[in-house]
Parts: C-alpha cells; sequence; structure tokens
C-alpha cells in the first residue's frame, strides 16, 4: 500500500501524492504566474520622485523606499535549497522553481543512443522548459512532470515549500482563491465541509480531507437528494 507523503493517507500503488495534493500543486503552479505578475506590476512601479532642493544642508534629496524589499526579494536572483529545507521567506521565486526542474530533471530517466546504436539510460542534463526560464516557464514545465514526481517521497517536500511559496505571495497580493461550499455532506465523515477551490480539481472535505472528482459528488449529492425524498415520502 502507498501512502501519500503530505497527508500520510493510504492513496493508488506506486503513488506519494493522493490526488487532492496533486490537484493542489497542479493549481498553484497555475497560479503562481499570475500572482508574480502581480506583484511586478502592484510593487514594482516607479516610485514618485524625490523633492528637490538642499535638505538638512547636505545638498542631497531624500527618496522614501522605492519597493518592498519582501517583493524585491521574491522576483529577484538568489539560489534554492531545496530537499529538506526550510524556506526562511528569502528564497526568489524562479530560483526556487529552477531548482526543482533542476531536481526533477537529474533524476527523470532518460534513454539516449551511442553511434553504435546500443541504448544508455541516463539522467537528464538539465530542464529545458518551453516557455523559456521564466516563472511561467518553470511552472508549466513542472506540472508536465508531477505524475513523474508523485511516484517520489520527495513530493512532499515539493507540496510544502510550493504551499508556504504560494501562501508569502498572497499575503502580499492580498489574491486568494475562491472557495464554494457544496450542499451535501461528507460521504467519509458526513461533515458539511465539502467545497470546491478556483482552480483545483475536485472537491475536498475541509473536516477529514476526503477528494472527489466532481463526477463522484454529483453522484453522491444525487443519492443524498433521493434519500431525503424517500424519508419524506415515507413520513
Amino acid at each position: 500500500m502507498s501512502m501519500c507523503a503530505v497527508c500520510r493517507r493510504a492513496t493508488q500503488p506506486g503513488l506519494h501524492a493522493c490526488p487532492r495534493h496533486t490537484a493542489e500543486l497542479r493549481a498553484w503552479l497555475a497560479e503562481l504566474p499570475g500572482q508574480a505578475r502581480l506583484l511586478e506590476d502592484e510593487f514594482l512601479a516607479p516610485a514618485a520622485a524625490p523633492a528637490q532642493g538642499r535638505i538638512g544642508g547636505t545638498g542631497r534629496a531624500t527618496a522614501p523606499v522605492p519597493v518592498d524589499l519582501r517583493v524585491v526579494t521574491l522576483l529577484g536572483p538568489g539560489h534554492a535549497d531545496i530537499l529538506g529545507a526550510d524556506d526562511d521567506g528569502t528564497v526568489p521565486i524562479l530560483a526556487w522553481l529552477g531548482a526543482w526542474a533542476g531536481y526533477i530533471a537529474y533524476t527523470y530517466p532518460a534513454v539516449t543512443r551511442d553511434p553504435y546504436g546500443t541504448a544508455h539510460v541516463q539522467p537528464c542534463d538539465q530542464a529545458w522548459p518551453r516557455h523559456y526560464e521564466t516563472t511561467a516557464g518553470y511552472c508549466v514545465w513542472l506540472t508536465r512532470y508531477l505524475p513523474y514526481a508523485a511516484a517520489h517521497p520527495w513530493v512532499g517536500d515539493l507540496h510544502r515549500q510550493l504551499e508556504a511559496l504560494v501562501d508569502r505571495v498572497r499575503d502580499l497580493t492580498h489574491t486568494v482563491p475562491h472557495r464554494h461550499p457544496k450542499a451535501a455532506p461528507c460521504p467519509e465523515c458526513d461533515a458539511f465541509a465539502l467545497a470546491a477551490v478556483d482552480g483545483q480539481e475536485g472537491i475536498t472535505c475541509a473536516a477529514c480531507g476526503h477528494h472527489l472528482t466532481h463526477a463522484d459528488y454529483e453522484e453522491h449529492a444525487n443519492t443524498v437528494l433521493a434519500m431525503l425524498a424517500e424519508r419524506q415520502q415515507a413520513s
């Protein structure tokens, strides 16, 4: 039996990320490029020009800090130590994405043939995003390799770090996906805590973490409605 590296619940054989947390990874990677653009547009706009004239007898004008330094850190260059490391809030977005893409590429088995036709299996040299080494390019690349990542225990580190990164960016942009509560109770724990989240696949129970596809939820909701109708008729 395989176990999800995030929630420690049983999942499909050979996988270390359950459908719920795989869907979260996919949704966060889809959201991050837009959030990065918001940071650039809203926080890196040029500040007002400094006042003219002599200030304090020094002959120099004093201007306020033109940008939020937290945003400069997130959008600037840097280095990311990913496996087993705790992000202290100073890891830039692009450095973090590039580090994970590089790590996955280095562990991904690629088949090549030498001039004599002999096949050799070895790791890839590096990640080559089709949309270049940008936030959007790396997010697309990582999304394509999520099925491979989900088959390894380190997908738990990927999930934990990406969640922390997205939360930090959302704190700055004040932009979060909306939750859409569902009327039917959870089929696993009976709590009325099922909800869909913009950008995420399926429906998740906030109480127990049970995850449903939209088709499974519709079938479950119809069953619940049928049971309620039978009870009303019987009474």
